[in-house]
């Protein structure tokens, strides 16, 4: 069995860092948006966010600024960024357990290379993506297909935070347990289509028994 990781907001703690390097980067293009409607979008591809919370023409006017901006604002933050608790006892538990495990993101390179750092975990995870390995930011299910790729292929299980993460995945005909470590509920998960979700990293770990991949 392959284990699909999310990382941002499933095992390191970033969904309100990038919450607040949005709102920065769309108030200094002239959109004045509320936190809280920028992170019901956080899980969502870069490419789409800013389309999705200003319209396309203000995309296409300011998408591109808004989107280096935000980068730049996000790498003022991310030295905060800390891995919660358990997320790479996770990955321990499962690769004890013989499942190939492979670290799904879409941010940049040197993102992806931070949080590898943060979580010791170059040694121990099979694969890993980054913005790179996907032509189609989620809910398009490419992040989901290139972590299958990069593992050889085989019966999946993706664990993430958001509905963006599960509707990706069941794109990609992988199902999802997911976790509420990035801000959204369990009922928004479930109905996104997770098949089971946990308060934290903690209780995956104690509940990996009662999933696929246990």
């Amino acid at each position: 069995m392959i284990a699909i990781l999310d990382i941002d907001g499933t095992l390191v703690d970033t969904n309100y860092q990038h919450t607040i390097a949005w709102q920065r980067a769309l108030h200094g293009n002239g959109a004045r948006v509320a936190a809280w409607r920028i992170h019901r979008h956080i899980g969502m591809g870069g490419d789409k966010v800013v389309a999705a919370l200003c319209g396309d023409e203000f995309e296409q006017r300011h998408g591109d600024d808004i989107r280096e901006a935000e980068g730049g604002f996000y790498m003022e933050l991310i030295d905060e960024v800390q891995p919660f608790e358990g997320a790479r006892g996770l990955i321990e538990d499962l690769k004890a357990g013989g499942h190939t495990v492979v670290l799904a993101s879409s941010a940049k390179p040197e993102e992806v290379e931070h949080y590898l750092d943060l979580l010791d975990a170059r040694d121990l995870a099979d694969g890993w993506t980054d913005s790179g390995d996907v032509e189609e930011t989620k809910p398009a299910p490419d992040l989901v297909r290139s972590a299958l790729e990069k593992s050889g292929g085989g019966d999946a299980v993706m664990v993430g935070d958001t509905p963006w993460d599960v509707k990706a995945a069941e794109e990609a005909g992988v199902q999802t347990v997911a976790v509420l470590t990035g801000g959204f509920s369990e009922a928004e998960l479930r109905d996104a289509g997770a098949i089971a979700v946990f308060e934290n990293m903690e209780q995956l770990r104690a509940g990996l028994a009662s999933t696929p991949l246990g």
